[in-house]
């Protein structure tokens, strides 16, 4: 979710600097939008490793069962 707010809130900077012709805080609402991009991006990533490091424990398990189911 912090992926979200941060690039909400640099949007609102950019417009806000946009607006007021202020080109500082139309550059720092644009550095906070990719911020959020890069968050975003690497929370996905995170996921995914994640997902794959589960289903690499279940398989472990289900093979440490059927080893223990056969002796």
């Amino acid at each position: 979710m912090g992926a979200n707010v941060d690039k909400l809130k640099g949007k609102l900077k950019k417009a806000e600097g946009e607006l007021t012709g202020d080109k500082v805080r139309e550059g720092q609402g644009w550095v906070e939008e990719k911020k959020g991009d890069v968050e975003g991006a690497i929370d996905k990533v995170a996921d995914k490793v994640n997902e794959k490091l589960d289903r690499r424990e279940d398989n472990a398990d289900a093979n440490r069962n059927d080893d223990t189911s056969r002796r």
